[in-house]
């Protein structure tokens, strides 16, 4: 089954895409590596990121990898590069 979910984009993730925000579908479980493969599909820019970025679901954080997600419609999805140091 597919849900959509909101994502928002922040600092460098935000530069590559050009957004700030978009709703996508995507399947209701899925795990943090699928679901970031999936924007990298989207935004081939994001594939910089990949070894640096968090994601964040209803507001808690995911590390990339195969920990499943069960997502609901209307969830937040953020993505959360790498902040850096000043």
């Amino acid at each position: 089954m597919n849900t959509e979910v909101s994502v928002l984009y922040f600092a460098k993730s935000a530069e590559l895409t050009g957004l700030k925000a978009e709703n996508i579908t995507v399947p209701s479980n899925i795990t943090s590596l699928q679901l970031w493969q999936d924007l990298e599909n989207r935004h081939p820019r994001l594939s910089v990121l990949r070894d640096q970025v968090v994601l964040a679901v209803r507001q808690e954080y995911v590390p990339l990898g195969a920990q499943l997600l069960t997502l609901r419609q209307g969830d937040e999805v953020a993505i959360i590069p790498p902040l850096s140091g000043g």
